[in-house]
């Protein structure tokens, strides 16, 4: 089959259009954006065209898709429209996919990326599997038995999909720009969690995970006592985290994994008893997670000097708090810093005041003017950054023409945070780093 991809460089499309071309069907695309970005290296191993204009021809039996960030006004869109081309939803045609497969859906409001990616490093340790991964990797072939795909709670997308086991890592209030409250994102994970066939595996600690009325097999994880699975005996230091889990009140194992923070811990635990509930062997389990790296852009380390630059996905106040609280078990000497990109005026609406008690752990915090391309700013008057800065215990306003702002921060880490592109902002501070060194 051929497929036309819109917004092809979009971490989501990038997966989509990789797997679609793994499984041997012909792939183009098309983009907005004509500078470098890291999704694209799947993209160009593979020889999939991205055109950047309106002047190529589309096959008349192309499929086409696009990116939700793209406007559906947008002139390829209403090009595709008045060629009477077939045009299908991105989660339809990934939901068609996974249907294929054995597959594993990891959702929830944060941790889907690391999670499925532990699931992905463990598998493919003990044989090989498919993968989705909202991080702009994806790779698939008919042979492999399992498909593990992160799945997606934007525009209730996951609804789509029917995995033979699940994980809801959270569920907390996110996305209200399509969800009316906490219920009705709930209620959607419901449905997610009874399209699961075998086992749903749930945060036992969120209270919100414990309200859904499960249809399917569940069992829930987490430190508290009441869970099927317990996490017990944490030793968080600068090389790690060590813990053990509990199954039923029996000791299951011991393991330990080169990330940081509880919630990076939480992560890890999802992905063992999956992995265990699918037959593989826990000694296995074991040494796969010592050597586990994460996937682009989750706690990112770099060292320049006596710089460290930490580029994260983080965006929402939960996961920026707990990956500034991660970055503090790393480098507990050091000063912390963060520049943060805001994404969507609807998200610096809902969650002002608890962007900025997050961003307040670090010693220092710099904020960029919003980022979005999915929403109007007429839509959110008066919404800005602001809103954050004015907030916070000691903030600044920050662009990349303003980076020298950091030219006394040459000796601290520096937290990059943003589901936005931020790496023009990462490579102006490299470059003020190294011309600081060479004078």
């Amino acid at each position: 089959m051929k497929y036309y991809c819109i917004g092809i460089k979009g971490t989501g499309m990038s997966t989509l259009a990789q797997i679609l071309r793994d499984l041997g069907n012909e792939v183009i695309g098309y983009d907005d954006a004509t500078g470098y970005k890291f999704t694209q290296k799947g993209l160009e191993e593979r020889n999939i065209p991205i055109y950047y204009d309106s002047n190529h021809e589309i096959p008349q039996d192309a499929i086409v898709t696009y990116s939700v960030a793209v406007n559906e006004n947008h002139k390829e869109i209403e090009r595709v429209k008045s060629l009477g081309l077939q045009i299908k939803k991105y989660n339809e045609i990934m939901g068609e996919i996974v249907s294929l497969f054995e597959s594993i859906g990891v959702s929830g409001t944060h941790g889907k990326t690391t999670t499925a990616s532990l699931i992905k490093h463990i598998l493919e340790d003990s044989g090989g599997c498919n993968y989705f991964i909202g991080a702009g990797d994806g790779y698939a072939t008919r042979e492999n038995k399992y498909f593990v795909v992160e799945s997606d709670e934007f525009n209730r997308h996951f609804t789509a999909y029917h995995p033979k086991f699940s994980i809801i890592t959270n569920i907390e209030a996110e996305h209200l720009e399509c969800y009316k409250d906490i219920e009705d994102i709930r209620n959607t994970f419901e449905i997610f969690a009874n399209n699961t066939s075998k086992l749903v595996i749930a945060n036992g600690d969120n209270l919100e995970t414990r309200k859904i009325n499960y249809n399917t097999k569940v069992m829930f994880y987490g430190f508290s006592f009441k869970n099927d699975i317990v996490i017990k005996n944490l030793k968080l230091t600068e090389e790690g985290s060590r813990f053990d889990i509990y199954i039923k009140e029996e000791l299951y194992g011991s393991f330990e994994v080169p990330l940081y923070g509880k919630h990076m811990v939480m992560d890890v635990c999802s992905a063992i008893i999956i992995c265990k509930n699918i037959g593989i062997e826990k000694e296995r389990i074991i040494e796969s997670l010592k050597t586990f790296k994460n996937s682009k852009r989750r706690f990112a380390i770099e060292k320049i000097n006596k710089t460290i630059i930490v580029d994260d996905y983080a965006h929402h106040p939960t996961e920026i708090k707990a990956t500034l609280e991660a970055v503090r078990q790393k480098y507990p000497n050091k000063r912390l810093v963060v520049v943060f990109k805001p994404n969507t005026y609807s998200r610096t609406k809902d969650f002002t005041l608890e962007f900025a008690d997050a961003l307040n752990i670090a010693d220092k915090a710099y904020v960029t003017e919003i980022d979005c391309n999915r929403e109007n700013p007429a839509d959110y008057p008066g919404i800005n950054s602001n809103l954050i800065i004015e907030k916070l215990n000691d903030g600044d306003i920050i662009s990349e023409d303003e980076i020298n702002k950091l030219s006394n921060e040459l000796d601290s880490v520096v937290c990059f945070m943003s589901c936005a592109y931020v790496d023009n902002l990462i490579n102006r501070f490299k470059d003020l780093i190294i011309k600081s060194n060479m004078e």
